[in-house]
């Protein structure tokens, strides 16, 4: 643990129960509907509306070896590529080998995705990948579809859920065992202002965060509250410096800040070009797969094309799929840019990069477990391995869904979560929550104006093209903003007061922080990784994740681990001593296990 904590008022009010789910997209949803179906008493929190975690925001799809003459081995494959040598593999393989099931569950959930005149799941492709594997519904609003069919199943289950609320801090035994979160309800409803949700399970199901940077598809909600979280409740996080910037958003204006409008990679899958002003192809001969490289090539590729001809974006071309194309397979992408002045019909599409996706997050085993006994990480706010340095496209849901999965299947069956038989009410017998260890120190917060700044330094700084120079004035310019808000809290002229605003840049710096010392670390180019004084990818001296932890007085610590494998979450474990074999009750058939490349 290392005591640091926001500062907050105490809870006013407090409920029990056995697991406490923080977030509500496809890897929050699934986990507590797993859990609650094994009877566990399970609490959902999330900070909007049920229905408006990040995943409703995915356009493409969700990538599954569903067709016919895929194999889960050639899906691994193409994402062994895309993670430019970091991803674990043992966490690929359960993946993808899981996934087609997992996607049939959520079909069996009540999803329904688009589908070929014979019934079959209609599939199409996206950058990385060499076959048709990714499902789709509306055209181009999966991840509406996806939370639709999540939030209906949590509706009729009659989950116990706590909407509009911002979770705050971990609580802990006097052990350092996870007994909880605390939490700010915003507004009126059954639950107001500060509280808590007593648990001896919590799952960070967070999302993302993209609003560490000034131009974003994340949502405004996704200022990495998660991993903030994790941090000061003394979690490991891992690979935070690997920031996918989506190649293809919708460019409305250098000066443009907040959500951007995705044009999804799906709109390339169907034939869609990549163009500069005068309308030259600029990705052939730059790989093989042309508009379809994955994501970190093709961004990479559109940023040298935009210093070389100083323009501040390029083209996406897609005139020659026709109205009816555009209006049945890309609807939501169609509508968008229309009411931002341009006609995908007859105009080619502006388009630049925009932070899209962390590939990193908080350190986990294959169980989802993270090195805090009972706090567990899922989705976008967990790092497991899969995505290496770059994620493949549309692998995004599919992790949510199957490490979902996972995490149910360990907390339901781990044996000694409990310290006892649940009560005939579905509440464990507690502990004795620590809702502020002994020494424990507040973090000095931000004021709400410190969040453009926050994000503009890290735009510079850290964006798509690094430097040492670059990361260096970063960090000097957070580490400022770091000493005005301590001298704010000794008396100086600012004055922040504790509330969401406050919370909100306070986690996105201590998240700057972090990805920043990383990347200051990671003196090569490697996947999403750009560093323009470090052109080329290093495999003697970096094919291997940096792990990163805090201090007690919030200073990150970096530390290089010795390969490409994670060292275990839980050295000397009995049950699992490699810290990542999967749940037994997940366990694939060797009979049907892939065959090693």
């Amino acid at each position: 643990m290392t005591g640091i904590r926001l500062t907050a008022p105490a809870p006013g009010w407090a409920i029990d129960a056995d697991v406490v789910v923080v977030g509500s997209g496809v890897a929050g949803l699934t986990t507590a509907l797993r859990c609650a179906a094994a009877g566990l008493a399970t609490v959902v929190v999330t900070k909007a509306r049920l229905d408006d975690g990040s995943t409703r925001w995915a356009q493409g799809g969700i990538a599954a070896a569903l067709g016919e003459g895929d194999t889960p081995e050639q899906h691994l494959g193409d994402t062994l590529v895309a993670g430019a040598g970091l991803c674990d593999e043992t966490a690929v393989r359960a993946l993808v080998t899981e996934g087609p099931d997992a996607v049939r569950r959520l079909i069996d959930t009540g999803a329904h995705f688009d589908t070929t005149e014979t019934g079959a799941i209609a599939l199409t492709r996206e950058g990385g990948h060499h076959r048709r594997r990714i499902a789709h519904a509306g055209g181009d609003a999966t991840g509406a579809e996806i939370s639709r069919a999540l939030v209906d199943a949590v509706r009729s289950a009659a989950l116990h859920t706590i909407e509009n609320a911002l979770v705050l801090d971990l609580l802990t035994d006097a052990e350092g065992r996870t007994e909880g979160v605390t939490l700010h309800v915003m507004g009126e409803g059954q639950h107001d202002g500060v509280g808590a949700v007593h648990a001896p399970a919590v799952v960070l199901a967070t999302g993302g965060m993209g609003q560490v940077f000034s131009a974003t598809t994340n949502p405004p909600v996704s200022t990495g509250d998660g991993v903030a979280l994790a941090l000061r409740a003394g979690a490991e996080v891992s690979d935070l410096e690997f920031v996918q910037f989506h190649p293809t958003v919708l460019f409305l204006g250098a000066d443009s800040e907040g959500q951007q409008p995705l044009v999804s990679e799906a709109v390339r899958g169907e034939g869609a070009h990549l163009v500069d002003a005068s309308g030259t192809r600029f990705m052939l001969g730059q790989h093989e797969l042309a508009e379809l490289a994955p994501r970190d090539i093709v961004a990479k590729a559109i940023t040298r094309q935009m210093q070389l001809q100083g323009t501040e974006h390029m083209y996406l071309d897609a005139r020659h799929f026709g109205p009816a194309m555009w209006e049945q397979r890309f609807p939501t992408i169609l509508a968008a840019c229309r009411t931002h002045g341009i006609d995908p019909v007859t105009q080619p599409i502006p388009v630049a990069p925009a932070a899209h996706y962390a590939s990193g997050g908080v350190r986990t085993d294959l169980r989802g477990r993270t090195t805090v006994p009972g706090l567990y990480a899922c989705g976008e706010v967990a790092c497991t391995g899969v995505h290496g340095a770059n994620r493949l496209a549309s692998n995004s849901l599919l992790e949510g869904l199957v490490f979902a999965e996972r995490i149910a299947a360990d907390i339901t069956g781990a044996a000694g979560l409990m310290d006892g038989p649940r009560t005939g009410s579905g509440a464990a017998p507690r502990r004795t929550p620590v809702v502020a260890p002994a020494g424990a120190r507040t973090v000095p917060l931000l004021t709400a104006e410190s969040r453009t700044p926050i994000q503009r330094i890290m735009t510079r700084g850290a964006g798509v093209i690094r430097s040492a120079g670059s990361l260096a004035t970063a960090a000097d310019a957070l580490e400022a903003l770091r000493r005005d808000a301590a001298a704010t809290e000794e008396g100086g002229p600012k004055d922040a007061v504790p509330g969401v605003e406050a919370w909100e840049a306070t986690n996105l710096l201590l998240v700057s922080r972090v990805l920043v010392a990383a990347a200051r670390e990671r003196e090569e180019t490697r996947g999403c990784h750009w560093r323009e004084d470090r052109p080329d990818r290093d495999d003697t001296a970096w094919r291997r994740h940096l792990v990163v932890r805090v201090t007690a007085d919030g200073q990150p610590v970096v530390r290089a681990t010795d390969s490409a494998a994670f060292p275990p979450v839980r050295p000397g474990d009995p049950e699992d001593p490699t810290g990542t074999a999967p749940p037994t009750s997940l366990r694939t058939d060797p009979a049907d296990a892939p065959e090693e490349p």
